[in-house]
């Protein structure tokens, strides 16, 4: 009973850990975009495709070939999700793989309580697979939008920053389905490492906090050319609108 009780306190602590750093970089995209990679991404992406669309008889071709990166990237992540998911309900419905498994683990070592974390990993990568297949999708829609020849179509001003505009929020939502997918690969691993015990799972929620604050926060380019704070706060509020 007492190392079940383990698993009790350390494993909802580190996952509060895991959830809290992630609402915080939320606000924190939401009211400082330029302070982290996503938000500066963003905002670049979206200065990218007013570029491409400038002249798209000579940034076409380019455009394209960029957009089938990100296409191959997110197909590549979709398809290694999936995979796991197959390997993980095998090992889900087999019962001596958990037995010999048990052996190691330090903490709930019952039949249900291995259930429930192979299933917590199988919930991760169906996440991920599902918000990749999503991120291909705006992809593939933005690869023909963004050959569009709007000047053409219309000499409207307004017209044009609307066109321009809304290429660059389905290319902004690619990116933000594909960021979503990593982020349930990240979250997966501590949830494996909780197959061999809740302190592996504790400790590396911690450790994996601390890599992702790093990766996740700009501390060299803390601006972008043209754009305020003021800017950046309703930049991310209109972009948040549209992905709504």
């Amino acid at each position: 009973m007492e190392k079940k009780f383990i698993d009790y306190i350390l494993v909802p602590s580190g996952l509060f850990v895991m959830v809290a750093y992630h609402i915080w970089l939320l606000h924190r995209i939401v009211k400082h975009p330029s302070k982290t990679v996503i938000g500066l991404n963003a905002i670049n992406r979206r200065f990218w495709v007013q570029a491409m669309m400038e002249d798209v008889s000579k940034n076409g071709v380019l455009a394209v070939q960029s957009l089938r990166n990100n296409i191959m990237a997110s197909t590549l992540l979709a398809s290694t999700a999936i995979m796991l998911s197959s390997l993980i309900a095998v090992l889900m419905t087999s019962g001596n793989q958990t037995k010999s498994a048990s052996l190691f683990v330090f903490g709930d070592r019952s039949q249900l309580g291995f259930s429930i974390k192979f299933f917590s990993i199988l919930v991760c990568f169906l996440t991920a697979f599902l918000m990749n297949v999503q991120s291909i999708r705006y992809y593939s829609h933005a690869s023909i939008l963004i050959n569009v020849p709007f000047k053409k179509m219309s000499s409207s001003h307004r017209h044009l920053i609307l066109t321009a505009e809304y290429v660059a929020t389905t290319v902004n939502k690619g990116s933000y389905f594909w960021s979503l997918g990593l982020r349930a690969f990240y979250f997966s691993f501590p949830l494996f490492l909780w197959i061999f015990g809740p302190i592996p799972m504790f400790i590396s929620c911690f450790v994996m906090v601390f890599m992702l604050y790093f990766l996740d926060i700009s501390f060299e380019f803390g601006w972008v050319v043209g754009v305020s704070d003021d800017d950046e706060e309703h930049y991310m509020d209109e972009e948040l609108g549209r992905a709504n």
